[in-house]
């Protein structure tokens, strides 16, 4: 390597350190500046006071050409500020797939009480809202103890850029909620996503209630509030009667007591505190006999427990599969180095997926 590159990475590596310490001090700034809008009632933008700043600033570069890329960076790191400002105006945006009062939502609204939730179409379409940074985070299904994974979080996951930095349980309770002024006898029909309906299939049974499919429980308690029929009844959580004006009929009719769905919380940046102990690994095997052994092999070898190991089919790819691995402890250690290092060795593709705190209810 020559001694000019060695010397200009010098340089910048210098830089950069300065550089992020002041970008801090700047942002704390930004704080102060955002309590004084806020005490006075004024908008965050202040388009007059950004120009002048830019118009100043820029006379401190004396090079033409680099002004212009100055004038850019000043602009780019002022709406850095604004975004910043208006997050601390408006809460964190959380991302989330469905409508007001589905458990996705519940969930975001338990993990981010101060936040905005913001419902998505679909699971891609929240992950992307945070990855083009429209969401600070997505809050999105992962696993459910009575379906199982939920594939495709978890290809995004596998495929994406967004980090783990949370993963957190919610106890899922079934209850029949109807009309107001309905009765339990009063149902004669029940609507549901299948999976609820599924759940509930024995009181549905014992009672003789027809079942109808509805594309998720919130929208079944929503057709049931505004169809003002009190022989309909849904099947979804406390929260959505809440929202929708319900009555809880029977409450956690449900056959199965453990019915708990984990969610992820995902975000650009990764998190790395004493609090996150687990850490979620993905990997692809190469197509050799005793592949996968071998790399479990590793992670047993440098004192690392599994607690799950999941497979996945690859998309485009017919017949392989990339593999789902979380485990006890952190591999920010010399220990998880050496142990990232050997796994290199037997996998095609090897990715920290993030952090988490393991077993943490909403």
């Amino acid at each position: 390597m020559s001694n000019k590159l060695t010397e200009a990475r010098k340089i910048i590596n210098e830089v950069d350190a300065q550089m992020a310490a002041l970008f801090e001090k700047r942002m704390r700034a930004a704080e102060l500046v955002y309590a004084h809008k806020k005490e006075f009632g004024l908008p965050i933008l202040d388009k007059k006071r950004e120009e002048t700043v830019i118009a100043q600033n820029a006379t401190l570069i004396e090079d033409e050409v680099l002004k212009g890329y100055y004038i850019d960076y000043l602009k780019h790191l002022m709406s850095l500020s604004r975004s910043y400002q208006y997050r601390m105006q408006s809460g964190l945006r959380v991302a989330y797939s469905g409508v007001e009062g589905a458990f996705a939502h519940i969930a975001a609204g338990r993990i981010f009480p101060e936040g905005n939730a913001v419902s998505f179409s679909d699971f891609k379409a929240a992950y992307d809202a945070a990855l083009r940074g429209d969401c600070d985070v997505a809050v999105l299904p992962i696993e459910n103890s009575y379906a199982g994974e939920v594939g495709q979080t978890m290809d995004l996951i596998f495929s994406g850029e967004l980090f783990i930095n949370g993963i957190y349980e919610l106890e899922i309770h079934q209850h029949l909620l109807g009309l107001p002024d309905a009765t339990p006898e009063d149902i004669k029909r029940v609507i549901s996503h299948p999976q609820a309906l599924s759940q509930c299939h024995d009181y549905l049974e014992l009672r003789g209630l027809p079942a109808e499919e509805a594309t998720n429980t919130a929208l079944a308690a929503k057709a049931v509030a505004e169809g003002k029929d009190k022989s309909l009844g849904a099947i979804a959580s406390a929260e959505t009667a809440k929202i929708y004006g319900l009555k809880i009929l029977a409450a956690n009719i449900n056959k199965s007591g453990e019915n708990t769905t984990r969610f992820a919380i995902l975000s650009k940046v990764k998190a790395s505190t004493e609090a996150l102990s687990s850490t979620v690994l993905l990997f692809t095997v190469k197509h050799e006999a005793g592949s996968l052994a071998n790399a479990i092999g590793i992670i047993g070898k440098h004192g690392y427990n599994m607690t799950a190991l999941r497979s996945r089919p690859m998309r485009k790819h017919s017949w392989q599969y990339y593999f789902y691995v979380e485990i006890d402890g952190s591999l920010d250690t010399a220990q998880g180095a050496a142990m990232m290092e050997e796994l290199g060795k037997v996998c095609d593709k090897l990715k920290i997926a993030g952090t988490f705190a393991p077993h943490t209810e909403i």
